[in-house]
């Protein structure tokens, strides 16, 4: 099966996703940048002020006056800091609000992606935009984005104060946009592709992390060990040079910055003292101007050590949109299912395009019947149950319930229907009465209870500490593999779709736990229509029929006695399984 990584959303896109989040907050942006505004015009006034008092003492004032101007700072600071204080706890609240919007996003997107998606792609892409994309990109919108708009309009302010302590004064701060223009322009125009390869090279890396450390014994036992450390070595290697390209950039930008700081700083002191040893300034003029340009540095600082992290969010906004740029995966018509009848009618699919799994498969499954599909290690038959299951759709041919095609159901009509049974039992990180209500919402304890006890859950159940309610999953009370199957398997009873696809649901559990959980399994199964890949044979002669796969095909379909006596496929499978 090829494995691919999801799309990235272009540059365009994430400017039109964040207008239109600022457009959704506009009441709470416009309150935070108000409170930083005034904050920022307080702290404007103490050098002034200062100036002020500088030009007051050289002509000769009273005491009076001077403590006016020393009342005057002491307001403005006072003033500052208040204002300050309430701003910085609106800008935590609104980011904070935005964060979580941002992650609910997400998850809604990751829960919409078609599940053959899903399933095709790499799991360290998902992996990594999961973790570290909403980690970085919860981080810019709740400090770098806010932080951005609140020093770019301080530096806004400040300018605007230096034009209005006096033009000539203010001329040389003006040296400061030529040299960061140039500067920050050539780190832009390079930083986003280098940003993207950074992400990419980590994908890559913890798509082999996520292959190899579960896969570690059987890398062992074949002898994959030195092969696997170098696939390791070089997207090591790879994420390296990106985090260094990044890096270098950063360093040479940061440098041209403070040079920005340091030259208008000197040419205000030099060109101010001519100024006003030729009459064009006062002292105090000279020395306001100097206050304001050494305080536009901290502002400017801020906008260009936040620059870095914008752009690291802006990269992994990208891939987090990306996930809505693919197609969907089913076009609805709102009809409406004629009967629980499954069929497939010449069906064929692909992995890779020219290479098909399966050959013009066709079956029919009334309801209540119970079908096993077996076959070699590749035959297709996991395939095929994912088709029946609608989890894929078929290159050619359809598949069929009610005479609707599947393709045709919204994946909640589909999942009311039709449910898919993996080796592989989830359990969120919640309440257990949580990981059962998420098969149906509005569900009472009452029925979280009959169907823990339909699945032979009731008795440890009813032993937590604080029944349903106790925390289960990763932080939770942990949950044997069988408990955790019975879990599973009872959200199946609350979800009552009326056909299963089972594939090998108990096989990766030990015999013993495997036996308790597939009378479990037998007290959810009922009347229920029943495709189980059987992987094992002794689970598949209870069936009503079985399902021969070779090569992608049907090649044998009757019941365990039918085939054992036509002597063909299935028997000598059932003679090898058995030793005979």
């Amino acid at each position: 099966m090829s494995r691919a990584a999801l799309p990235v959303a272009g540059a365009a896109e994430v400017r039109a996703h964040a207008r239109a989040l600022a457009r959704r907050h506009r009441a709470d942006l416009a309150r935070v940048l108000t409170l930083h505004a005034l904050a920022a015009v307080c702290g404007l006034v103490a050098p002034w002020l200062v100036g002020r008092l500088v030009d007051e003492v050289a002509d000769g004032t009273t005491i009076g006056a001077v403590d006016r101007l020393a009342l005057g700072l002491l307001a403005s600071l006072v003033g500052q800091a208040v204002l300050t204080y309430c701003a910085v706890q609106c800008s935590c609240r609104f980011g904070e609000k935005i964060t979580a919007e941002v992650r609910e996003d997400f998850v809604d997107r990751v829960v919409a992606l078609p599940l053959s998606t899903v399933e095709d792609t790499e799991p360290g892409d998902l992996i990594t935009r999961a973790s570290r994309d909403t980690d970085a990109l919860a981080n810019t919108v709740r400090y770098a984005a806010p932080e951005t708009l609140i020093a770019t309009l301080t530096c806004l302010f400040t300018f605007g104060a230096l034009i209005l302590v006096g033009p000539l004064t203010a001329l040389p701060s003006l040296l400061v946009i030529p040299l960061l223009w140039a500067g920050t322009r050539w780190y832009l125009r390079r930083s986003g592709d280098a940003y993207r390869r950074r992400a990419a090279g980590y994908v890559a890396l913890g798509d082999t992390l996520a292959e190899t450390v579960p896969g570690a014994r059987t890398a062992e036992a074949f002898g994959l060990r030195r092969r696997r450390r170098e696939t390791l070595g070089q997207d090591l290697a790879e994420a390296y040079r990106g985090e260094h390209r990044t890096m270098w950039l950063r360093s040479s930008w940061y440098l041209t910055v403070e040079l920005s700081y340091a030259v208008p700083l000197v040419a205000t002191l030099a060109v101010g003292g001519l100024l006003h040893l030729q009459g064009h300034a006062s002292l105090g003029q000279v020395i306001a101007a100097t206050l304001y340009v050494r305080q536009l540095i901290f502002p400017l600082d801020d906008v260009l050590s936040w620059m870095d992290e914008l752009q690291i969010g802006s990269a992994s906004l990208a891939r987090v949109l990306g996930g809505s740029q693919l197609p969907a995966d089913r076009e609805p018509t709102g009809a409406r299912p004629d009967g629980q009848e499954l069929s497939a009618r010449a069906v064929t699919y692909a992995y890779v395009p020219g290479r098909p799994v399966l050959h013009g498969v066709d079956l029919d499954l009334a309801p209540g019947e119970r079908l096993a599909v077996v076959g070699p290690s590749g035959s297709g038959k996991s395939t095929l149950g994912k088709l029946l299951a609608g989890v894929y759709h078929p290159a050619t041919g359809a598949v069929r319930v009610g005479g609707v095609p599947l393709v045709e159901l919204s994946t909640a009509d589909l999942r009311r229907r039709i449910a898919l049974v993996t080796q592989e039992h989830h359990i969120f990180r919640g309440t257990l009465r949580e990981n059962l209500t998420l098969a149906r919402e509005g569900t009472d304890d009452a029925e979280a209870r009959r169907a823990l006890e339909m699945v032979g859950a009731a008795d440890w159940a009813a032993t937590l500490p604080a029944g349903l309610d106790t925390p289960v999953g990763s932080t939770g009370h942990q949950l044997t593999a069988a408990q955790a199957q019975q879990v599973a398997l009872a959200r199946l009873v609350l979800a009552d779709p009326h056909t299963l696809v089972l594939d090998e649901a108990t096989a990766l559990l030990d015999p013993a736990t495997a036996r308790r959980a597939e009378r479990a399994m037998a007290a959810v199964l009922g009347d229920r229509t029943v495709i189980a890949i059987a992987h094992r044979l002794h689970t598949a002669q209870d069936a009503d029929r079985i399902a021969v796969i070779e090569d992608g095909r049907v090649a044998e379909l009757g019941s365990h006695q039918q085939l054992l006596a036509a002597d063909g496929a299935y028997a000598a499978l059932w003679r090898a399984w058995h030793g005979a």
